[in-house]
C-alpha cells in the first residue's frame, strides 16, 4: 500500500554553523512571537528564517515572509551552510526526551512517502484541519519547494519486521548527534546499503500510514501536487513533488507519548458562566474535589481510570474545587454531535467538550475560536484560571494510540486539537527538497 523511498537529505554543515542545537527550531505551529524573536537572536543560521520567517509591515505579493524564506534557503545552499547527501538514504531518527519524570526514546524512520489521495485509504488522517494554517504551509511550499520538517506518521509492525531491520543498521552511519537545552537529544543514522534500503521499503508495501502530527502539511503537499499535475502536460511518476517527507513511528514504540490538549476559555459573558452548573446537571453526574485535597491528582487519576463512562474535569465555576463530570447517558448527548460521526468519535472526551458543552451549552461557534486556548499540563491549566488569565479549564484524558487508529480506520476525524504528540519533531534537522 504505502510507497516509501530513500532520498538525498539536506542538513546543516556543522563546520559552518557550530552547535546544531542553536540552529534547529520547533515546527511553525508552536512558534510564538516571543519564541520567534528568541530564535532569531540565538544564531544567525537558525532555521526559523526558513520555517517561520518574520512578517513585516511592508510585505507585498512579491516580497514577503515566504519569498525571504526561499531566498535564505538558496543562499545557505550556495554558501554550504546547508549541504546535500551524495546518495539516496533512509534516516533513523532517535529522539530522546523526558516526560512527567520518565525518560523516553522515540524511534522514527525519515523517508519520502508517495502522496496519495484520501479516498485511496493508504494515508489516513485522524484530525480536522484549519484553513489558515493550511494556507500558510501551501505558500511556504510553493516558495521554497522543500519540506522543512517531517510529518509524523504511525504504522503497524506487528511482526517486528521493520524494527528488526532498523536494529541491525543502528550502529552504522551516525550523521547527526545533538543535545538541546531542554534535555532533548537527537541522533540521526544513515542507511545507504541498497539491500537494507530495499528490505525496509518492501516492509511497507502492505501497510497503511496514519498521520499523527502534520495534517496541515500533508494536505498542503497534496494540494501542491495537484497544482503541478494540472499545470504540466507531462509529469514523471517519480517526480519529487509526488512525495512528502515523513517520520514513520511504530504504533507500539515505547516513546510514543500523547498528551491531552486541555481546553481553556476566556471572554465569556458572566451570564453564561452563572448558569453553566444548571445546564450541566441534566447530562452529567457531578462530584466535587477540594483543590487543597491531599494527593489531589492521585485521587483524580483514580477516578479517571474508570473508562466505562466519559469523565471530564471542569475548573472555574468554583475556584476552590475541581468538578468531576461523568456523562450520565451517552444517548442524550449523541443528538448534539453531528450524525455522520462514528460511535468512537461520540465517546471521545474532546467531542463531548467541544460539541456538547462549548457549542450547545455555552453557545460558542466557529467565530469564538479566539476564546479557546489549549494547554497540555493540567496543573498549568488550573493555575491559569486561578491567575484569572482564563475563566474555565476543561481537563481531558489523553487519547490512546489505538483509538487514533480506530478513528482513522472508520474514515472519521477527531475534533481539531485532540492530540499532542510530545515532543514535536524539530524543523531543520533533516530537509527534503522537491527540485
Amino acid at each position: 500500500m504505502a510507497e516509501i523511498r530513500p532520498f538525498r537529505a539536506v542538513y546543516y554543515n556543522r563546520s559552518m554553523v557550530g552547535n546544531l542545537s542553536d540552529v534547529i527550531c520547533p515546527p511553525y505551529d508552536i512558534i510564538t512571537p516571543q519564541l520567534e524573536e528568541d530564535l532569531y537572536k540565538r544564531n544567525k543560521y537558525n532555521f526559523v528564517r526558513i520555517e517561520h520567517n518574520r512578517q513585516l509591515l511592508q510585505d507585498s505579493d512579491i516580497d514577503n515572509r515566504y519569498s525571504r524564506s526561499a531566498a535564505k534557503l538558496k543562499q545557505w545552499l550556495e554558501q554550504k551552510v546547508l549541504i546535500t547527501d551524495k546518495e539516496p538514504t533512509i534516516y533513523i531518527h532517535d529522539h530522546y526526551f523526558n516526560s512527567q519524570g520518565k525518560k523516553y526514546r522515540r524511534r522514527g524512520l525519515i523517508v519520502r512517502v508517495k502522496i496519495e489521495e484520501w479516498h485511496k485509504n493508504i494515508i489516513r488522517p485522524h484530525e480536522g484541519t484549519l484553513a489558515e494554517a493550511k494556507s500558510d504551509r501551501i505558500n511556504l511550499l510553493e516558495s521554497i519547494r522543500a519540506n522543512t520538517s517531517p510529518i509524523m506518521t504511525l504504522y503497524e509492525d506487528r511482526e517486528k519486521y521493520v524494527s528488526s531491520l532498523l536494529e541491525s543498521q543502528e550502529t552504522n552511519g551516525l550523521l547527526i548527534s545533538l543535545e538541546e537545552d531542554n534535555n532533548e537529544k537527537h541522533e540521526v543514522w544513515q542507511i545507504k546499503e541498497p539491500q537494507a534500503v530495499g528490505d525496509i521499503c518492501d516492509g511497507f508495501i502492505d501497510k497503511a500510514l496514519y498521520i499523527a502530527d502534520g495534517h496541515h502539511r500533508y494536505e498542503s503537499a497534496l494540494i501542491y501536487q495537484r497544482q503541478l499535475l494540472a499545470s504540466s502536460s507531462v509529469s514523471k511518476a517519480d517526480a519529487a513533488f509526488n512525495y512528502v517527507m515523513m517520520t514513520l513511528v511504530d504504533f507500539n514504540d515505547p516513546g510514543l507519548v500523547i498528551l491531552p490538549p486541555h481546553r481553556l476559555l476566556r471572554g465569556l459573558p458572566e451570564l453564561k458562566l452563572a448558569g453553566l452548573g444548571d445546564k450541566l446537571g441534566p447530562f452529567f453526574d457531578i462530584e466535587y474535589l477540594p483543590l487543597n485535597l491531599h494527593n489531589l491528582w492521585q485521587r483524580v487519576d483514580g477516578l479517571m481510570a474508570d473508562k466505562s463512562r466519559v469523565k471530564l474535569i471542569l475548573f472555574g465555576p468554583d475556584r476552590q474545587k475541581l468538578l468531576i463530570l461523568t456523562l450520565r447517558d451517552a444517548a442524550t448527548t449523541d443528538r448534539m454531535i453531528p450524525y455522520f460521526h462514528s460511535e468512537i468519535y461520540k465517546r471521545l472526551d474532546v467531542s463531548i467538550v467541544d460539541h456538547v458543552i462549548l457549542e450547545e451549552l455555552l453557545g460558542l461557534s466557529s467565530e469564538d475560536e479566539k476564546k479557546i486556548s489549549y494547554n497540555y499540563d493540567r496543573t498549568d491549566a488550573v493555575e491559569a484560571v486561578l491567575n484569572q488569565e482564563y475563566q474555565l479549564a476543561f481537563i481531558v484524558s489523553p487519547v490512546e494510540a489505538k483509538t487514533i487508529k480506530e478513528i482513522a480506520d472508520v474514515g472519521d476525524r477527531m475534533p481539531r486539537k485532540s492530540t499532542y504528540f510530545y515532543p514535536k519533531l524539530p524543523s531543520g534537522l533533516i530537509i527534503n527538497r522537491l527540485v
